[in-house]
């Protein structure tokens, strides 16, 4: 339900309509030295003489009628600031939902007000508070396509429940908004009230959910005169003490003593460059308050995509984004710039003997960064990230010595993003260009890039009122360092050049410097309740992004087809229902249709406030150029993918998910996957809710990749029946002691096991049928060394091992937890109290028995670090 309360309050709408309303104006008031606190009374003569206004119009679910409830607001202003008063009235004032949550999470009943003060009818800066007086605040850009919740600026609110409701009064200081100079300001304006109980949303100004964009839909607002546009200058120091508790290892001389300590200082600072370019800057960032990544266990040739979760690279993240691909489907993450890489695990660990004992960094040091952002009187959007992460060293200690080894090489990252608006922002123009240099000199190091670059135009086109839009770029990238290097990103698994049937692709073991290109071409009717499009998507073989973007695949021609149709108003036991299709094609550069499928789905809210989704998904059969890791392609068989799931009304105090999924393989008995997850909320106390999400799945497939060996002059791609077993489980805990004082839990038990069997061998990968693609091993060829954990194939049966392998099972057990404390005492600056704690526990057995996996996992010594951050703002 948070899930849906988001989607309706940011409203990330592409919806569309041919009618147009009448834009309101709101002229606001200016008053001279006011001398009444933000307190949410309005009982202050400014407020008493102000314009109040009260039409509103319900937006969902019924468009066009009038709101269950009234809603007031006024506007008035000063030399610095911003006055904001809203009045929500309610016939019912005890049902209104002071639901307490963290900062800009949407729970219970919200209000706000949104401007665009570019007048550009693209970008809105929102200020948004829930009655229990949590903060909102996120940033829009490109028509409210995209949203940015992690924009924090300096304000104040103070909302109080009344006899007639509740009401909200705000102050936003100037310097924290973007506008141009002149003798009286217009501006875009949006107030917006969202009523809990009823899942209904109001607004002042009129809007279509069939019209295409949200801030182009705003009404105006004027009267604001002689006021001058104020830099933003916040200063943020920060000092942070770390005490790290471990189970002590006496023969290892990093863990013997089983603690350590460490007192650290940084400085974080936003300072206005100009009225429109704003720079954020950071100097020795610490993370610690940041929440791990959720545990996994990849046997694909993917790159798992993580989030974001660090502030100083998640504000304005969408100034700095150029995205290979469309939608939000599964390759929706593919970029030419994935701050991830910056600060990530060093790529390189360390050869040690035996007796040596190996400190490596579990991060990179990120030295500083500064970011320069902002968009211009005259269209012009502006992005600049320029980093620096340190060079890492491993200490190795072994009998009587001791020795470094450098794990990542001094390296710089920049990127920079620049696009202009055209014909009333319908039209926008852009590029982008990104660099990595690293000042390698040590020779373990020679398999990185010394250098990589990429960059990119863009051009987005609107037409017929918005409902139309073309979508085209084109980008290319560069890398360059020694022949290993080179030769390691051709022969990588994204890229295979060294498959022995691409005849279009070879590796040149000479190379120094590797080029790529890639495209993407997109025609969509966005008007509508009926809409429907075509993409198409291109990265040749010698495409390289991942030195600091992120590219899944390369070597990849994507064609789509979708369609999907809108019910946007109620109807029988439906408040809203959205259904969707597509078709899809995928070929590569040497011509071969690698796979086809299709989708069929939809989703739907009730009128009980219930949600349900479905997807079913087709695809053919697949020629995969990955799976044998620089073997042959190999042809395997189709399959269909059931999704299901449902959602309670999360307005109760308890509540579920429950979501599901079933694969199963067009040829019988060779792959199958069934997940299923449930998710329980329970809020006992308007601040206090409880999130339990257990899940399990089940997966085997009979042709599972395990290693390659030499077999004479012929290579052996080793493969096996698996048998797999994943349980997870998240708990959360979120209590709200104020709105700017929160306690956060989140813990995560994890158990994967995989058990291998059935061990053959590749022998035709693209035979006409299954069983003659590979061929099982016998009793008399494989056999299996249990000291060693080894399996011998003795292929000819001559009595002499041929090949051997690792033994590839696995149970891997991992239990992450983070509590934290915060308190942001004063805006902008904040304490935290933070304690992380990691188990796990991994062995060479695929069998899976849940009881006795958990009591070895937390039978394992535990890892933990208390930290405390405080941190002071300066600034105006």
């Amino acid at each position: 339900m948070r899930i849906a309360l988001v989607l309706l309050f940011c409203l990330t709408i592409s919806r569309l309509i041919a009618q147009e309303s009448e834009k309101k104006n709101y002229r606001a008031q200016k008053i001279n030295n006011p001398q009444f606190n933000i307190d949410g009374n309005f009982s202050e003569t400014e407020w008493q003489n102000a314009m109040w206004e009260n039409d509103f119009i319900q937006f969902e679910p019924y468009q066009g009628k009038s709101p269950y409830q009234k809603t007031e607001f006024a506007l008035l202003y000063d030399e610095d600031n911003l006055y904001v008063g809203i009045k929500s009235y309610d016939l019912n004032p005890d049902s209104i939902s002071f639901r307490m949550s963290r900062r800009d999470i949407h729970d219970g009943d919200m209000t706000g007000i949104i401007f665009d003060t570019y007048n550009d009818q693209r970008t809105g800066f929102s200020f948004i508070v829930s009655a229990a007086g949590v903060k909102a605040d996120f940033m829009m850009t490109n028509d409210g396509e995209n949203e940015d919740p992690t924009w924090d600026p300096i304000w104040w609110v103070k909302t109080l429940k009344t006899d007639y409701g509740w009401n909200a009064e705000i102050r936003i200081p100037l310097s924290q908004l973007r506008f141009k100079e002149g003798d009286e300001q217009l501006w875009g304006v949006q107030v917006l009230r969202y009523i809990f109980r009823k899942d209904e949303l109001s607004s002042w100004q009129s809007m279509h959910k069939d019209k295409p964009g949200f801030v182009s839909q705003f009404g105006t607002l004027n009267g604001i005169k002689d006021i001058e546009p104020k830099n933003t200058f916040d200063v943020t120091p920060y000092m942070v003490a770390r005490t790290e508790r471990f189970e002590k290892e006496p023969e290892n001389p990093f863990r013997s003593s089983g603690k350590k300590n460490s007192l650290n200082a940084g400085l974080d600072a936003k300072i206005g460059l100009t009225n429109y370019l704003t720079l954020d800057l950071t100097i020795n960032p610490d993370f610690g308050q940041v929440e791990a990544d959720p545990s996994e266990v990849n046997l694909t040739t993917y790159e798992t995509f993580f989030p974001e979760k660090r502030p100083f690279f998640i504000e304005g993240k969408s100034i700095l984004s150029y995205s290979l691909q469309f939608g939000d489907g599964d390759l929706a993450s593919e970029n030419l710039f994935y701050s991830r890489r910056i600060g990530r695990t060093p790529q390189y660990y360390p050869d040690v003997n035996d007796n040596e004992y190996v400190e490596a960094p579990e991060f990179t040091s990120i030295l500083g960064a500064a970011k320069i952002t902002g968009k211009s009187p005259d269209g012009w959007s502006v992005g600049v990230l320029e980093s620096v992460t340190a060079e890492e060293n491993a200490e190795i200690n072994g009998i009587g010595e001791g020795r470094t080894q450098t794990v990542e090489p001094l390296t710089n990252y920049f990127v920079s993003r620049l696009q202009k608006d055209f014909n009333n922002g319908n039209t926008y123009i852009g590029g982008m260009v990104t660099a990595v240099n690293r000042s390698i000199n040590d020779a373990e190091l020679e398999f990185l890039h010394k250098s990589a670059y990429s960059g990119g135009i863009d051009l987005v086109h609107k037409w017929d009122d918005k409902n139309w839009m073309l979508d085209a770029g084109i980008y290319g990238s560069q890398v360059n360092g020694t022949p290993e290097a080179i030769t390691r990103t051709q022969t990588s698994m994204i890229r295979n050049y060294q498959r022995p049937d691409a005849d279009y692709v070879e590796v040149d073991s000479s190379l120094t410097t590797l080029n790529g290109l890639g495209g993407k071409l997109a025609l969509a009717k966005v008007g509508g309740k009926f809409n429907f499009g075509t993409i198409l998507a291109s990265k040749t073989p010698g495409l390289e992004l991942n030195d600091i973007g992120y590219a899944q695949q390369v070597d990849q021609n994507l064609e789509v087809i979708w369609t999907n149709y809108h019910f946007n108003e109620p109807f029988s036991i439906f408040r809203e229902m959205h259904l969707h299709s597509n078709q899809f094609a995928v070929m590569d550069f040497g011509g071969n249709l690698n796979v086809m499928g299709g989708n069929v789905g939809g989703n739907a809210q009730f009128t009980n406030y219930w949600h349900t989704f479905v997807s079913l998904n087709f695809n053919g059969e697949e020629l995969n150029n990955n799976e044998l890791r620089g073997g042959p392609s190999i042809l395997l068989p189709g399959e269909k993918n059931l999704f299901i799931g449902a959602i309670t009304n999360g307005q109760k105090k308890l509540s579920f998910e429950l979501e599901g999924g079933l694969t199963l393989s067009n040829e019988k008995d060779f792959k199958k996957m069934t997940r299923a997850e449930l998710a329980i909320n329970y809020r006992p106390l308007k601040s206090l809710s409880f999130e339990i999400t257990p899940g399990y799945s089940k997966y085997f497939n009979n042709l599972m990749y395990v290693n390659q060996a030499d077999y004479g002059t012929d290579k052996r791609y080793i493969m096996a029946h698996i048998d797999r077993n994943t349980v997870n489980m998240s708990i959360r805990i979120n209590y709200n002691i104020t709105p700017d004082m929160t306690i956060q839990y989140w813990g995560q038990p994890f158990i994967a096991t995989g058990e291998y069997n059935d061990y053959k061998y590749i022998t035709n990968s693209k035979a006409e049928y299954l069983d003659d693609r590979y061929q099982n091993y016998t009793a008399e060829q494989i056999s299996y060394n249990e000291s060693q954990e080894r399996y011998f194939i003795d292929e000819n049966t001559d009595g002499i091992s041929d090949y051997s392998f690792d033994k590839p099972d696995f149970n891997f057990k991992e239990f992450l937890s983070n509590f934290v404390f915060r308190w942001e005492y004063q805006p902008g600056s904040t304490v935290y109290l933070v304690w992380s704690q990691t188990r796990n526990h991994s062995v060479n057995n695929g069998s899976f028995d849940f009881s006795g996996d958990m009591k070895d996992l937390f039978n394992e010594g535990a890892n933990n670090i208390f930290l405390l951050k405080f941190s002071y703002r300066f600034g105006r």
